[in-house]
């Protein structure tokens, strides 16, 4: 990996120290050039007429989504964000009362907000899967949960926003497999760091977004759709014509591809960049990737451990490239600032992102660290420096 073009590549690193890529990555030089382009030519030449021009760049998004979650193209939608891609899955799955989904204790909020939701206007049970000691999901309980409920869907974050955690998608994966339950994975935390097979995975659903470890466009993410939820004929409730054919007055007709989750008129400016990052992710290697941000995390945690009334917050076997922390004896108020005006990028998270892992562990909010591969252990001194002056 080189680092010095990797950074070259990345004006923000001249202006700031960028550590919260958790939050939204800085982007490279080749995402902004590419969407500078494409917007120069919608202004001069229309709308419809650039989208035609840049068919095959246009396409390249799926090729390199593909690549990415190794599937193919046309397990592929493109969505606005995250959550939204998330929302869209839900929307394929014909609820009804009294139908069971199971979550972890570790999901993403917006996720608990829209199950909870659902549950208040059709009915649905929302079960708990319990934590093994270590934090991770625990396989046995949700087994036994699968059987005892006999849900329609298994819900999973697979890296917490609010801590370092990395649940075992690809055992999970194996278990709703077996036991014939849908699997929607929330991967908005793992794409981009770590490596998110599709197929080792097993998932029905993945959503994830662009502009975290991706390091592509805001307002931009992803969908996958497994072959096996495709062939089950599930689709978005409010499809429109990009998504399916009105076939007669009364009938329609869905696409064949995850393209029935997407709608007709989207952002190609951010379609452009988002496919330029992912090809710029792909050609480093989401191995080499994953296995640099081990590194600075490993340094980044070990200078932590030094810093007193730092108590790191962190659960699970393998953490991830989202460092947390408290600071005994100081307030959320004003932190982020402080780093701010010092050229430091950082974030907190406060106990309303996590309820349960906060009750938990006694907190009421934690330091978000989040390094890339392109930040180097300078940076990271630099901030264990202010840390400390704080």
């Amino acid at each position: 990996m080189d680092l010095q073009q990797l950074r070259k590549d990345t004006p923000g690193c001249s202006n700031v120290i960028h550590l919260n890529n958790a939050g939204a990555s800085l982007i490279p030089q080749q995402v902004l050039h590419a969407m500078q382009d494409y917007l120069v030519q919608e202004t001069d030449f229309g709308g419809y007429e650039t989208a035609d021009k840049y068919a095959p760049a246009i396409a390249a998004f799926y090729d390199q989504a593909a690549t990415l979650l190794n599937t193919r193209s046309g397990n592929i939608a493109y969505t606005t964000n995250a959550t939204d891609a998330y929302n869209l899955a839900l929307s394929a799955i014909p609820f009804k009362k009294d139908d069971v989904v199971l979550l972890s204790e570790n999901d993403y909020p917006s996720n608990f907000i829209t199950l909870l939701s659902l549950q208040k206007r059709f009915g649905i049970r929302l079960e708990l899967v319990r934590n093994t000691a270590s934090g991770e999901i625990d396989l046995d309980d949700l087994e036994q949960k699968i059987k005892q409920h006999h849900p329609v869907l298994v819900s999973v974050t697979h890296v917490p926003t609010s801590s370092g955690l990395v649940q075992p998608a690809a055992a999970i994966g194996e278990i709703t497999h077996r036991l014939d339950t849908l699997f929607l994975l929330d991967a908005c935390q793992s794409l981009g760091q770590l490596p998110v097979d599709a197929l080792a995975i097993k998932a029905d659903f993945i959503s994830g977004t662009m502009r975290k470890f991706l390091r592509g466009p805001r307002g931009a993410g992803l969908l996958y759709v497994s072959d096996k939820a495709l062939h089950a004929g599930l689709e978005p409730l409010m499809p429109d014509m990009r998504g399916a054919d009105w076939t007669s007055t009364f009938t329609y007709q869905p696409r064949l591809d995850a393209k029935r989750f997407e709608l007709w008129e989207k952002n190609y400016m951010s379609v452009i960049g988002s496919a330029t990052a992912l090809k710029y992710a792909n050609d480093i290697g989401l191995p080499a990737i994953a296995m640099r941000n081990d590194t600075l995390c490993h340094f980044l945690r070990k200078e932590l451990s030094t810093v007193p009334g730092v108590q790191l917050m962190d659960r699970g076997a393998h953490p991830c490239s989202i460092v947390t922390f408290a600071v005994q004896g100081r307030s959320e108020t004003g932190a982020k600032q402080f780093f701010r005006d010092r050229g430091i990028n950082i974030h907190t998270t406060p106990k309303q992102s996590a309820i349960l892992d906060f009750q938990e562990k006694g907190i009421d909010w934690v330091m978000r660290v989040s390094p890339h591969y392109y930040n180097v252990e300078e940076e990271l001194e630099r901030f264990i420096e202010v840390l400390r002056e704080w």
